[in-house]
């Protein structure tokens, strides 16, 4: 998606493509983040409850209508009491409740292709590491910048991740240049699926983001990508292939956490 400041053409974009993925066969569709609305400067006339709020309330009843799980890419939630909103995503079942919340836990505070960008002006980050069920799987959650602490994405295969979901808003630089290689990293060292959806395109603000969605397997192959501009990345889970890899190359297995926490010799 390219999204904008204007909600409702956002929630109307987001709609027609979680039908059209719906036709193609999906049973979890993965939004980008800040589907329903970005807008650097003004980011907080865009924030929103969670709850009864209408962008997580739409997704709630297309996940309904069509028997959907739906990841709710991010949204800009509004927080009572406090002047900062929250870039939160939420996991919905098909019958239309959130199993999973999961907030934004590292700030993208950055100087890239010419444009600063202060996240943590307007956006408070989360405290915790989230990993969700749908479908009979569990599915680790996390938001663009958060790509680049792999730290977390362990913490979430510890926690029995299958499925890693990366909905973000690259940059058309730092897209350009890490976002594959980062995505492949990721699948390749938790053995995991990551399904990585990307906003693209020029926003209101100036701000460009790189899009080209994908689905990658657990030893690190796209599997399917999205074109440049609106489309969709449609690719299946074999899980028999997740269980194959992680027998085959059992690097989960060999870790050695009572060394790594120890003293580092120079």
């Amino acid at each position: 998606m390219g999204s904008s400041a204007d909600r409702d053409r956002n929630i109307e974009a987001a709609a027609r493509l979680v039908r059209r993925a719906a036709e193609a066969g999906a049973r979890l569709v993965v939004l980008p983040e800040k589907w329903p609305y970005i807008h650097g400067p003004r980011l907080l006339d865009g924030a929103e409850p969670l709850d009864g709020g209408p962008s997580l309330t739409a997704v709630q009843g297309w996940a309904r209508d069509l028997g959907l799980a739906i990841l709710a890419g991010s949204i800009v939630e509004a927080v009572e009491g406090d002047r900062r909103a929250r870039n939160t995503s939420a996991l919905v079942l098909p019958d239309g409740s959130v199993a999973a919340v999961y907030r934004k836990l590292h700030m993208f505070d950055v100087d890239v292709g010419g444009v600063s960008y202060r996240e943590s002006a307007a956006t408070a980050p989360g405290d915790a590491i989230v990993v969700g069920e749908a479908l009979g799987h569990r599915i680790g959650m996390s938001v663009c910048y958060d790509l680049r602490f792999p730290e977390l994405y362990r913490r979430l295969a510890d926690g029995g991740a299958e499925v890693i979901v990366v909905p973000a808003a690259f940059t058309a630089v730092t897209g350009r240049d890490h976002s594959e290689p980062l995505l492949r990293a990721r699948a390749i060292e938790n053995q995991a699926f990551v399904i990585a959806a990307g906003q693209h395109g020029r926003h209101d603000d100036g701000t460009e983001s790189h899009g080209r969605s994908m689905v990658i397997d657990p030893w690190g192959i796209v599997l399917a990508q999205a074109p440049d501009g609106e489309g969709l990345a449609v690719a299946d889970l074999d899980f028999a292939t997740l269980e194959a890899v992680r027998a085959r190359l059992p690097a989960l297995r060999h870790r050695r956490p009572e060394v790594y926490g120890g003293e580092t010799r120079s």
